[in-house]
This record gives C-alpha cells, sequence and structure tokens, in this order.
C-alpha cells in the first residue's frame, strides 16, 4: 500500500458512501471502512472532503494549428491545466493530412504527446475524407484503441451526408462511435455572406451568422442519418434547444443518440458577443439565447445530456483581437479543461444536479462511451488511481493569474465557484495541491479505448 485516503466521501455515478481508498502501484485496491495502513503508507485525512474519480475531457484541442493560427496550449501545458482541475484524462484529436494514412496520423501526432502529457490521454480520429482506404483502415484504427470517430457537417473538409451515412455504417460494423460537429454549412455561408456584404461584422454577427436553426437543421439531418444507418451517433457540443429537443425525442423513441455539451453553453448565453470582448467568446457553435442554455439543462436533469465536455482550444489574446472589428478574422476556441470539473462541481455544491450526476457527466460516461471505463470513470477498486479531493466549503473565483494553462485571459474571469479541488492524483501520483502543480512531462501515457458499448438503453 503506497497511499490511504481515509475518512473521506467517496463518490461515484452509482452512489457514495464514506470510506477510505487505499492505493498501490497506481491502482485503487480497496475501498472500504477502517483500512488500515500499511508500513511506510502515505496516509491522508480526507475528513470533510469528496473523494471522486478524476475527469475525462473528451474533447479537446491541444496543439492544433490551422492557418496562421496555433491552439496556445501543447500537450505539455495543456494537461498541466487539466490536472489543476481534476481532469486526469484527456481525449484529444487527430487530423490526417490529405492522403496521409490514418496509422500514420495516429503515429505521427502520439509522438508529439507522448513526451509531454503530464496526464493519461487517448485520441479521436478526424475523417475529412472517405476513400475506400480511410474506410479500410477505421478498423485498424478502432482495434488500436481509439473508437471515436469525428466528421464535419461545415468547413472546408465537411462530408456529404452519403459519406456521413457511409461511416455511421462502418462504424457499427466494427465497433466504433461517429462524433459529429453539426452546423447547416449551407446556411451559416449565406448569413455569413450576407452580413459581411452589409459591414456586419462585429462580434454579435458571429452569432447571428450561426444562429439556432443552423445548428437545429444540421442536427436534425446527422439524426435522421444515424436512425436510418441504424448507427449510434455522439453529437459534439450541442448549444441549441431545437437540437436539443431533437436529440429527446429520438432517445426516447429508442436510438442511440447521445450529446455532449460544453460549461460555456450552460453558464453564458449570447448576450456575451455584445460585450466590449466579444471576441474572446467566439466559437462554433456560438454560445445561444437564454432559451437554450435552459434546454440544454433539461436535458442534463433529464438525462439527455451524457457528456459534458469543453473544446478546449484556445487562442491568445494577440490573436483574438484580430477581429476586434471583424469576427471572420478571430480564431473560433474558448479554454475550459481547467475550468470543467469545478464548474460542474460547484453546480453540484449548489444543488442544481447531484455530485453523483456531475461525476456521471464527467467521469463515467465519457470513459464508457469510448472505451475507457475499465480504467478510468469511478473510485472503485483495480481502477487507475484517478482521484480528486474536494473540498466543498473552499470558495474560489476564476482568474487568469490562478490558471495553469498558456493562456493570457480566460472567459470565466471573475466566476465564483462554490467549492473546489485541493489534490489531483494521476494513477497514484500527486499532480495538484493546492493551487501548484506538482506533477511531470511525461508522466501521461496512452490509454486504448476498447470497442464502443451503449450506456444504459435509451427511454
Amino acid at each position: 500500500m503506497d497511499i490511504l485516503i481515509k475518512n473521506g466521501t467517496v463518490i461515484n455515478a452509482s452512489g457514495r458512501c464514506t470510506a477510505d481508498v487505499a492505493v498501490s502501484g497506481g491502482k485503487i485496491i480497496s475501498v472500504g471502512p477502517s483500512i488500515t495502513p500499511a508500513p511506510h503508507t502515505e496516509t491522508i485525512d480526507a475528513a470533510g472532503l469528496l473523494v471522486l474519480p478524476g475527469a475525462v475531457d473528451a474533447h479537446t484541442h491541444f496543439e492544433l494549428s490551422f492557418g496562421e493560427f496555433s491552439t496556445a496550449d501543447d500537450f505539455a501545458s495543456g494537461t498541466r491545466a487539466a490536472a489543476c482541475g481534476g481532469v486526469t484524462t484527456v481525449i484529444d484529436f487527430i487530423t490526417p493530412e490529405v492522403n496521409e494514412s490514418l496509422c500514420d496520423a495516429y503515429r505521427k501526432r502520439n509522438e508529439l504527446a507522448a513526451p509531454k502529457a503530464c496526464i493519461d490521454y487517448n485520441f479521436h480520429m478526424c475523417l475529412t475524407s472517405l476513400t475506400d482506404a480511410v474506410i479500410d483502415e477505421m478498423e485498424s484504427i478502432t482495434e488500436a484503441g481509439m473508437p471515436g470517430f469525428k466528421l464535419f457537417m461545415t468547413y472546408a473538409f465537411r462530408l456529404s451526408d452519403v459519406d456521413i451515412y457511409k461511416a455511421l455504417r462502418r462504424s457499427k460494423e466494427i465497433g466504433a462511435l461517429i462524433m459529429i460537429h453539426a452546423e447547416d454549412h449551407d446556411e451559416l455561408e449565406s448569413l455569413r455572406a450576407k452580413f459581411i456584404a452589409e459591414g456586419k461584422t462585429d462580434a454579435w454577427y458571429h452569432y447571428l451568422s450561426r444562429p439556432e436553426s443552423v445548428e437545429t437543421a444540421a442536427v436534425e439531418k446527422a439524426v435522421g442519418l444515424a436512425r436510418e444507418a441504424d448507427a449510434p451517433l455522439y453529437i459534439v457540443h450541442l448549444a441549441c434547444d431545437g437540437g436539443m429537443d431533437i436529440v429527446r425525442k429520438a432517445r426516447a423513441a429508442g436510438h442511440h443518440i447521445y450529446a455532449e455539451t460544453c460549461p460555456q453553453y450552460l453558464n453564458f448565453t449570447s448576450d456575451v458577443y455584445k460585450r466590449e470582448d466579444g471576441r474572446n467568446f467566439i466559437c462554433s457553435p456560438p454560445v445561444k439565447g437564454e432559451k437554450s442554455r435552459e434546454a440544454l439543462w433539461q436535458g442534463i436533469h433529464n438525462g439527455d445530456i451524457s457528456v459534458v465536455a469543453t473544446d478546449h482550444c484556445p487562442f491568445l489574446l494577440n490573436e483574438k483581437n484580430r477581429g476586434s472589428e471583424d469576427f471572420t478574422k478571430t480564431p473560433n476556441g474558448v479554454m475550459g479543461v481547467e475550468t470543467l470539473y469545478p464548474y460542474m462541481l460547484s453546480e453540484a455544491n449548489d444543488g442544481r444536479i447531484s455530485f453523483e450526476h456531475a461525476v456521471g457527466l464527467c467521469c463515467l460516461n465519457p470513459a464508457r462511451l469510448f472505451g475507457l471505463d475499465h480504467i478510468k470513470g469511478s473510485v472503485t477498486p483495480g481502477m487507475d488511481a484517478d482521484i480528486v479531493l474536494y473540498d466543498p466549503r473552499k470558495e474560489f473565483t476564476v482568474t487568469q493569474t490562478g490558471m495553469h494553462s498558456n493562456l493570457d485571459h480566460t472567459i470565466w474571469e471573475g466566476i465564483r465557484l462554490n467549492g473546489y479541488p485541493v489534490r489531483t492524483y494521476s494513477r497514484g501520483m500527486l499532480v495538484y495541491r493546492d493551487g501548484e502543480f506538482t506533477g511531470a512531462k511525461g508522466h501521461g501515457r496512452f490509454i486504448p479505448g476498447k470497442r464502443f458499448t451503449p450506456l444504459q438503453p435509451p427511454r
């Protein structure tokens, strides 16, 4: 026994208990009352603290470059920030170059991440074309432990409806899960061109060029294709009420449709784009209106939101400021990997949801959907010792200076959180303690995921 955490309240998605947690060799070996420490065991008194599984952020973008822009966080700074917010596993993305094999793209991306990552990680593979070679390689990627494949319905690398359907059919054959960025390309491009022609280019028109209708139309089409293919579907960063309603109805009909949303959509509304710093909130899909915010919270309450992740894709102020007078020049993306778990746990501490539900959304569900739940997502014997000690009495105000990434600003500046993590362990290694990062680059490792298995059947 290396570590014994005593007297805490252990909370998993399935329930809670007052128990001790024993750790040896980076694994949880026992959870139960009054465990006696072995000689030379480090004993931590967690009385008054919650003992939680580390979060799994299923949607990050570290070291992402496109055009003249690059995200501010590499795998070192991004995973450092994640650890300091209680995230112990991230799932990032691989985007193959034109005509590059999926397997070669994976090897290149993993070589980039492995020496830098401070916590464990996995990848989703982006499919920006669907040649016969890509369809063939999807199985090899799934067998290598990456069962998530992301498709786009907008941008230059969007797939046609026919190719989306083919990918869905293939995913069912090989035990993979298709993820989709759902925005209607033609409508948003038409709106964007209209506003540019009219000289309407401040941040507010980023929202108006991608309103609720743009997302709703794409979600409806994506869900329809998944139902026709009889394949599961995961919708990334769902942000609008119309899309939420489509997901709810599909799940009520028994289809395996899973929706992910992000804290920025749960906390803010489109009014942020009227602010002087509105360009800092530019992301796609954009933050929507209050009706959508309320619908997303209702989706959480009724179980139709399965995962809360971040879409962490941040840029420095000098890059965001390029769009100070023209939203089309601002890179899309906001930060969130360090505030994800504290935000959702604060909402639980305030009584909006239960702590068990927050753990399900941020830990168990993403681990299960992407095949990591045999080793991540719960504080139970046999699992990796990815453990967060959370003080529900600790008041915390988010400031850029209190964060641990490479960023020079945060859209969460001044947000008050009720409760905050005080320690994070990654496979038994203390990587965060009382505001300070204590981990190391290269500690993180690639964790292969199993083939897709559904969550509990939809209602």
